[in-house]
């Protein structure tokens, strides 16, 4: 796969078969990631010379692996938007970014504006808002899973589907988060890196709650 330089929004366009508005739309995403970066530091330095596969790419592959009668998304540590704010802009509906940090929340209000993306920013941590259910909760390079799975609990119904972005120690991170959750999965091979994952998880229920 094209790396870098090489793997620009054209690519992005023929791998994910997004509309030229819709592409139109993360151009403006990425020149105002540019823009901010010397001041917030949103995403390395590395990643950002390659910022349509590492963010744009990594992101977008999430959307086929969302249920189509979706209706809502949490996207807890959405940093400058990704996956959530990606997801929004494909067509993901309802999504909250859950984000505490004022400076980058910030970005999101106005990359949100910029793009003409309607989604709903929280400038909290996760453990302070209050309980509801949604059709999908997203993360990407928060926490461990079992960790993630503990944060997204009081946001979790019998239908809710989670996709986490993973790396190299997945299995590891199921295996411990199969001591405590009980859950279908399913991993699937990442589009944007060679070495990573998309832990796709249905059914999910605290295995150390008991009933009333």
């Amino acid at each position: 796969m094209a790396v870098g330089a090489d793997y620009g929004p054209e690519a992005f366009r023929k791998q994910i078969g997004v509309s030229r508005e819709t592409l139109e739309r993360l151009e403006t995403y990425e020149k105002m990631l540019r823009r901010w970066q010397p001041t917030i530091n949103l995403v390395s330095r590395q990643s950002l010379a390659d910022v349509w596969r590492r963010h744009f790419l990594d992101s977008a592959q999430l959307f086929d692996l969302i249920p189509r009668n979706a209706r809502s998304l949490l996207d807890i540590g959405s940093g400058a938007g990704f996956p959530g704010l990606v997801l929004a802009i494909l067509g993901a509906k309802n999504v909250h970014l859950v984000e505490s940090d004022q400076r980058k929340s910030t970005f999101l209000r106005e990359a949100s504006r910029e793009t003409s993306t309607d989604v709903t920013i929280i400038n909290a941590r996760i453990e302070s808002i209050s309980p509801q259910v949604f059709d999908v909760v997203t993360s990407r390079a928060c926490a461990a899973l079992d960790v993630l799975l503990y944060y997204s609990k009081p946001y979790l119904g019998p239908e809710t589907v989670c996709l986490f972005p993973k790396g190299q120690s997945v299995e590891a991170e199921l295996t411990t988060a199969r001591k405590r959750w009980n859950m279908r999965y399913t991993v699937v091979q990442s589009a944007s890196d060679s070495a990573g994952r998309i832990v796709r998880l249905e059914g999910i229920f605290d295995g150390l709650t008991t009933a009333d």
